[in-house]
């Protein structure tokens, strides 16, 4: 048997002092991609987060034939693709990697465009019900590849010998289609046009990267890019956003603890909606250069919320379930609303047994507050859920262990180690 992973909570402690904001995910892992696209240099990554999907996707990178090296301690990741395509029947992304982080669709772009073809035995992540990737492969074969399934849909192969630019469309601005969709249309001789394109700041960022590697992108931020294919990209060095899903965290993680705490790295303006609903619950917000200071007086009542999860800016699906464990101490009941994943409601249970009064139904759940929450052993059904659990652990009586923690890892570097420095009672466990 493998190793397991779990987290143990002792509640009661208030948090107080800084801790550091990681890179981002949702930055790196597209980036990660786009690196394969570059047949010159070595691409230099740096603000790494040290975190599983990170070292999934660099287990990949190094399947299809790029050398790689993370220097974790200086949060550095150095891509050499140069021979990418020298071998084709590396042109696989094999199900026992690629099924375990749904980032992996991102690599097919550099496959398509070093090999020619790409073969996807398995798209893994989060459980979180009818999410599909279907929207991606319908963008490709709009740029000219060929696109068919298995029998038995798990395995699909796509063909791409002749690449054009296309006008293409989301039917939701998702982050991970936007920036697929970009890479894919970069080395694609012609005018690609993509509408109803995400806004997130990590999109920019990898907007950002690409142009830096030569690629000619316009419109970032609008909702309606375009894109002008080149014909090559060259290694660059960049810098990653910091995360605005693990300063959204470490934000409620003091809202729920009662605290003051300093979150180097992280920026007000990147978390949307999710600010005001904070500020609304009674969460004292202020920024002074790269470093945002959290407070919440722990002698003050939180006030109940109403939030509906939306694309950026509005209240990001990633921050619902701390917010729905965050809910569990406010006075006076709560309403949220999930537009997103069908699957994020799963936390509602694991809080139920923690002593919450939580009320679901359909894409809608009422949280009765407040409640005093009680430790126990609860299960992390995805990422979200495991890093809101470890809050709730925070301010519940007694004891809380969560399982399994390699979900946490997937989007969380030191996350146990960072609580603790702010006087948090937490330890990631490893057993055999």
């Amino acid at each position: 048997m493998g190793q397991e992973v779990r987290y143990r909570v002792r509640g009661g402690r208030p948090l107080n002092g800084t801790a550091f904001i990681q890179g981002a995910k949702n930055a790196v892992l597209p980036m990660i991609g786009a690196a394969l696209l570059a047949a010159k240099g070595r691409t230099v990554l740096r603000n790494v987060p040290t975190i599983e999907d990170v070292r999934r996707a660099l287990e990949l990178a190094e399947h299809i034939g790029a050398k790689v090296e993370f220097h974790e301690a200086e949060r550095t990741v150095v891509i050499d693709a140069s021979r990418l395509g020298d071998d084709p029947e590396r042109a696989v992304l094999p199900a026992e990697i690629a099924a375990r982080f749904r980032g992996s669709v991102l690599f097919v772009p550099a496959l398509m465009h070093r090999m020619g073809r790409a073969r996807i035995e398995g798209v893994g992540g989060c459980n979180l019900g009818s999410r599909k990737l279907d929207f991606h492969y319908r963008g490709f074969a709009r740029l000219g590849a060929e696109v068919t399934e298995d029998e038995d849909r798990n395995h699909i192969n796509v063909k791409a010998d002749n690449l054009r630019g296309g006008h293409l469309y989301l039917d939701t601005p998702s982050h991970t289609g936007t920036e697929n969709l970009i890479m894919a249309a970069v080395l694609a001789p012609g005018t690609t046009v993509i509408e109803h394109a995400a806004l997130e700041p990590e999109v920019l960022d990898v907007i950002e990267f690409l142009s830096a590697m030569g690629a000619k992108i316009s419109g970032g931020g609008t909702g309606f890019i375009t894109v002008e294919g080149v014909e090559e990209l060259t290694a660059v060095e960049h810098t990653i956003m910091s995360d605005r899903i693990d300063a959204g965290v470490f934000a409620m993680a003091t809202a729920a603890a009662g605290g003051d705490v300093s979150l180097v790295g992280a920026n007000l303006e990147h978390l949307g909606v999710a600010r005001w609903k904070l500020d609304q619950m009674g969460v004292e917000f202020s920024q002074q250069g790269a470093v945002l200071h959290v407070r919440r007086d722990p002698s003050v009542q939180l006030r109940p919320i109403n939030a509906v999860t939306s694309p950026y800016p509005g209240f990001a699906t990633d921050l619902q379930s701390p917010l729905m464990a965050l809910a569990t101490l406010a006075e006076g009941e709560s309403y949220l609303h999930e537009n997103i994943y069908d699957g994020r409601f799963a936390l509602a249970d694991e809080l139920n047994k923690m002593g919450a009064k939580i009320e679901v139904a359909g894409t809608r759940a009422i949280v009765h507050g407040p409640t005093d929450l009680r430790g126990t052993e609860v299960v992390a059904h995805d990422l979200r859920t495991g890093a809101a659990l470890v809050l709730a652990g925070l301010v519940a009586e007694g004891e809380t262990i969560v399982s399994p923690g390699y979900l946490v890892d997937r989007g969380h570097a030191q996350f146990a180690d960072r609580l603790a420095a702010l006087g948090a009672d937490v330890v990631r466990e490893v057993s055999e």
